[in-house]
Order: C-alpha cells, then structure tokens, then sequence
C-alpha cells in the first residue's frame, strides 16, 4: 500500500497538515510537532501454525499524538500493511478524534498477514502474541485498540482477554469493538456505516439534493459500506445501483435491494454473479454517474489520473485516505462534495468512545440512546466542518484539517511542551 510520491499514505497525511498549518498560521516548530508521531514500536514475534511449525510475523502500533487524551486506533491484518501505512492512519485517527470533540489522541496498529489463508486458531495463537507484544503501551489510560481491516469483535476480545490475564483483573476498556457480553456496546457493529449515512444525509440537504431515489455507488462491500448502503436506502429512500468488493463489481441501472445482496454475498462470498446485475471493473464503479459515491475500500483509489471523471454529486468517504490530494482539487474545482474520511467515518471511532465511557462507567446505554447520540455528535460536526470550509473558500477536507488541527494545537500549546 505504501509507495513513494503521490500515493505514499504518510507523505500524504504529512501534506494535509502543511495546507492546513499554513492557512491557520501556525509557527514551524508547532507544524513539525504535529507531522510526526510521538512512538512507534516494530514486534518480530513466532507464532505457531496448524502445521506445528512456527512462522515469523512482523506487527506495529504507532501513536501519533497525545495531546487531547489517550491513543485511539484500530488494527488490521493485510498483507500490504507497512509502517507508513499504519504511522498516516495513525495521524488520520489524530484528526477524526479532535473533529468529533472526542479526547483522544491517535493511534493505529497491524500485522503483515494474510487473514484469508489462516485458520481462526492461527488467527487467535497470533493476536494474542501481538497484544502481549505491545501490552506495556497499551490500556484504557494510555492507548484503546478496535476493529478495522480484517479484524473483528472477536479479535479484540482476545485482545482484552490477554491483556486482562497480564493484569490479573478484567480491563474491558482496553479495546473497543467488543462484543456485548464482555463490555461491548450496542450500536458499535453499523456505527462506521451509520456515521457515513448522517453526514451525506446533511450534505445532501446543504446543497438541496434530494436523496429519496437518488443512486448510490459503493466501491468496497464490507461493514462500513455495506452499512451504509442499507442505511441510505432504509433511511432516506436511495437506489443502490452499483456494488464492488474484492472480487469484482456488479451493476444495474434499476437498483438492487441492499439487504438481498448481502444475503447473496453471505452465501457465494462475493457479490459478483448477483441475479440480475452486470459485471463491471472497479475503474467503472468509480466513474458511474451517481448522486453518491461511497468509497469504503483502501488508500488512493480516487488519484489524479482518474478524479476528473469522477461524476458523482456527493463523494462520502467510508474508508480512510480513498482520495489523494491531487484528486481533491480536481474534484473541488468540479464542484463535486468530498465528505472527507475524518469526518464521513467517523462514526466508529464516537461510538468506540461511547463505549469506552460506559466500560469505565460500568452502566451502559439503550441502542436508541447511542444512535440518537451518534446522530448529535455528526450532525454538529458536519456543520462545524461546512461552515470553516465555505468561510475559507476551501473543500471540506481542509475544512476538517483546519478545525481538528487548531484544537490539537490549542491543547498542546496549553499543555506546553515539558520538560
């Protein structure tokens, strides 16, 4: 995932808070501090395979800053994960946290692996070995784990379970995204997909696009844009008209029933062959002329190359870093809205942060409770992003790098830098 140049992740996020700096003002130390991440750690550990046989795996957590509150950061398991990867979505998790208001810091973790080809007792033998690995720094005061690619609930119960066991005592706060038997909370598992539908939902009335039949386009199938999807045609009444994942892409001009698709993809593994679709590249995908474009897959999909024939109303960024900065203007002179991924995904991490609450609470909410709360937290956050935006004359990307960097700037020029 990470290369050099354009679409290398970390150049990237180092890019967003020069233009960002740069229109608030800041001073070079105050730029340079917030460029680069306060810790990472690198852990070569063995993990014993099905075979017996051991093999090496390569993992890291990298904490970008501190400044607002304890580390927040999912994991993942990829074969192209690598240390710029994970250090840009380290500082991405900086910015969506102070967008939200939420006091935390950022922070991201992954291991090399290929999830698709391991068994669950593999999968489990070398999650418990990375959280041991990485145990002294985390915790529910210094840095709080979740989901993210290829990863899952049960993945980090396994997590608090073994951090647990080190401790001697249950530390449900230690990650997020757990399951609701052992201090997960409800709302958690769509929140990423929900977020997602809120913030359209108010961009679309900002620009008066009406969303009752308006077509959606979802590139990357999995929790976040599968949610979304289904929650935009619940919700406000949207025509999914176009599908991607992994394996391919499938299109129908008539729409196709989120939820039978789902069911489909459950049962085949992917959502190419649906009944009554047509197969189509991931180049198409994105290029489909829609009102809504969801880009919920990886890094640099929509580049410089490609950004000019991107012909939807609303782009709302499910996935983290889907749009290079090239793209972005490209995509702002054409009058096409960018809901950025600090903003638009932002839905997880809140409802991660309700969850972290209620656990060190020990009293925990109603679903309508956190969905009404999540609702909130999004709506005031979109209008907080728009406004900055539309006073600046700039997209809303930088309208959220702008917001969220002056309050990480805020906090660490209170805090002073010690010793």
């Amino acid at each position: 995932m990470a290369g050099s140049g354009e679409n290398n992740p970390f150049e990237i996020a180092q890019r967003q808070v020069d233009i960002a700096a740069k229109i608030l003002g800041l001073d070079d130390g105050m730029r340079e501090f917030l460029k680069h991440p306060k810790r990472e750690l690198t852990v070569n550990f063995p993990v014993r395979m099905d075979d017996g046989n051991y093999k090496m795996f390569q993992g890291y957590r990298v904490q970008f800053n501190m400044s607002r509150g304890p580390c927040k950061g999912g994991i993942r398991y990829h074969p192209d994960v690598s240390l710029d990867e994970v250090r840009a979505l380290a500082a991405w998790m900086t910015w969506k946290c102070a967008v939200m208001k939420l006091p935390y810091g950022g922070a991201k973790g992954g291991i090399i692996c290929d999830p698709k080809h391991m068994s669950k007792g593999e999968l489990e033998r070398m999650t418990r070995r990375f959280a041991s690995e990485i145990a002294p720094i985390i915790g529910p005061e210094k840095d709080v784990p979740a989901p993210d690619v290829y990863t899952d609930s049960q993945t980090m119960a396994w997590i608090m379970d073994t951090f647990s066991v080190l401790k001697g005592y249950s530390v449900p706060g230690v990650v997020t995204g757990k399951p609701l038997a052992i201090g997960g909370s409800e709302g958690r598992g769509e929140a990423t997909g929900r977020g997602c539908m809120i913030a359209t939902r108010e961009a679309a009335k900002r620009q008066n696009l009406k969303l009752k039949g308006a077509t959606v386009a979802v590139q990357g199938f999995g929790n976040a844009g599968t949610v979304a999807a289904y929650l935009m045609e619940r919700e406000l009444g949207t025509k999914t008209i176009a599908i991607s994942d992994s394996q391919g892409a499938i299109f129908n001009k008539n729409g196709m029933v989120v939820q039978k698709v789902m069911d489909y993809k459950a049962k085949n593994g992917s959502v190419v062959g649906f009944p009554g679709s047509q197969k189509m590249s991931n180049k198409e995908l994105l290029e489909t002329e829609c009102d809504v474009l969801v880009p919920a897959a990886l890094e640099n999909q929509i580049t410089k190359e490609n950004a000019r024939n991107i012909r939807a109303k609303i782009s709302a960024e499910a996935a983290n870093g889907p749009t290079t900065p090239e793209a972005d203007e490209v995509l702002f002179k054409n009058k096409i809205t960018v809901l950025p991924d600090i903003l638009a995904n932002a839905g997880g991490v809140t409802v991660s942060y309700f969850e972290w609450v209620q656990d060190l609470q020990g009293y925990f909410w109603t679903e309508a409770d956190v969905n009404a709360k999540l609702d909130q937290v999004m709506t005031s956050s979109y209008k907080a992003v728009a406004d900055l935006a539309e006073k600046h004359g700039v997209n809303n990307r930088t309208g959220a790098y702008l917001l969220s960097i002056d309050r990480v700037a805020e906090a660490t020029r209170l805090r002073g830098f010690y010793p």
